[in-house]
């Protein structure tokens, strides 16, 4: 999608850009002018698509300059940035066929949003719109990250999706070790530190590659780099790569604090984890009480029951009821298949396929992407190599 973008700041000209080409596909800014008089002086012979105005620009004040802009670009949207929305200005543009208004200094989320009604409108599809899926701990060593990549592996080789897994934990993160022996050339901080390079190819290049449909963006392996990380960064990385995975799976950790309620703002569906006790279920209540006062719908958070064992004293409805939300799978007690797996960093499917965990990953699997059909051999089929699907 090409732009035409009128403005003095040159500040603003590169966060633009640099907006813009993280975009799939990008926003390019074709042309840029200094003033909507220089702009119709000098017209393109290839009308944009977009065209923005910092109105900051004196002669947006002007009673026809804008009105004559847009009757220059008639097929083009036009998005009107301005620090100060005077009434009469407001006005004017709206009359003058400004479709899009957007405060200064430049949200990114309301500047991407708006980009998408314009792409929408113009018939400009993005490549994927890949759904994310956070992963938490209720209470410390509940078994997340084991699930989280576990799960990240069996999705992209099951189910054949790409899938991103991202590694959120501020200290000692460590998820690309369950599945790879491999040493992150690369890691969340330092995509945040390139932030304006992004695009798919460099997140891409980014990740430890465990099978060609599945990559781990490792933590940062120096903890004061997570200080740094903003969480407008996040909503960056997270955009990008819901454009070019079909899976974005977050292993957020346990802590609650800007970047991870920045990640899980961005997720379609919360898995917390926990396992069948009190002080599991005591943590959950707290963490699901926070996701209340966050304004998390209820219907996106799915609860996952780790290390389950059937005849215990705490009953799966129990636990339902004190946490008012549904438990959408148990994960079974197999420890020697987990076992096995973490010390050799290999994930489960791949190392002990017929395990129980094995199985039930498939099944989560098949929960999360309602990918079983009559016709077609399932995933347990797919995992086990059974011949007849009805088995």
């Amino acid at each position: 999608m090409k732009a035409l973008l009128i403005t003095r700041d040159a500040h603003l000209h590169a966060e633009i850009a640099s907006q813009g080409a993280a975009r799939v596909p990008p926003l390019q800014v074709g042309a840029t002018y200094r003033g909507v008089r220089d702009a119709l002086e000098r017209t393109l012979p290839d009308p944009p698509v977009l065209v923005i105005i910092d109105a900051d620009d004196s002669d947006v004040a002007a009673p026809d300059l804008l009105e004559r802009l847009c009757k220059c670009y008639p097929a083009a949207s036009v998005m009107l940035l301005t620090g100060d929305q005077k009434q009469d200005l407001l006005i004017r543009a709206m009359r003058a066929g400004v479709r899009e208004v957007l405060a200064l200094p430049i949200v990114h989320q309301a500047f991407h949003e708006a980009l998408d009604r314009i792409a929408s409108s113009a018939g400009i599809a993005a490549m994927r719109d890949g759904k994310v899926l956070a992963f938490i701990s209720c209470k410390g060593g509940s078994g997340a990250t084991f699930l989280s990549t576990n799960f990240g592996y069996a999705l992209s080789t099951l189910a054949d999706k790409k899938v991103l897994l991202i590694d959120l934990h501020g200290q000692f993160g460590d998820a690309a070790l369950y599945v790879s022996d491999q040493k992150p050339a690369m890691t969340l901080s330092d995509v945040c530190g390139q932030i304006a390079r992004i695009d798919g190819p460099f997140l891409e290049s980014c990740l430890v590659h465990v099978a060609p449909g599945f990559g781990v963006l490792a933590a940062a392996d120096d903890p004061s780099g997570f200080i740094d990380l903003k969480p407008e960064q996040m909503d960056t990385i997270l955009r990008v790569a819901r454009q070019h995975y079909d899976y974005i799976v977050l292993d957020v950790g346990r802590q609650i604090d800007a970047i991870s309620l920045r990640a899980l703002d961005n997720a379609d569906t919360m898995y917390p984890i926990l396992q069948l006790s009190l002080p599991d279920i005591r943590d959950g209540r707290r963490l699901l009480d926070i996701f209340r006062s966050l304004g998390y719908p209820i219907e996106q958070i799915r609860l996952i029951v780790n290390r389950y064992e059937k005849g215990g004293k705490l009953r799966l409805q129990e636990v339902q009821t004190a946490l008012g939300a549904e438990v959408l799978h148990t994960i079974p007690n197999d420890y020697l298949a987990v076992t096995d797996s973490v010390n050799q960093g290999v994930p489960v499917v791949q190392l002990s396929r017929n395990s129980a965990v094995s199985r039930s990953l498939a099944e989560l699997v098949e929960l999360v992407t309602a990918r079983r059909v009559p016709e077609n051999k399932g995933l347990f089929d797919r995992l086990f190599g059974r011949g007849d699907p009805d088995l």
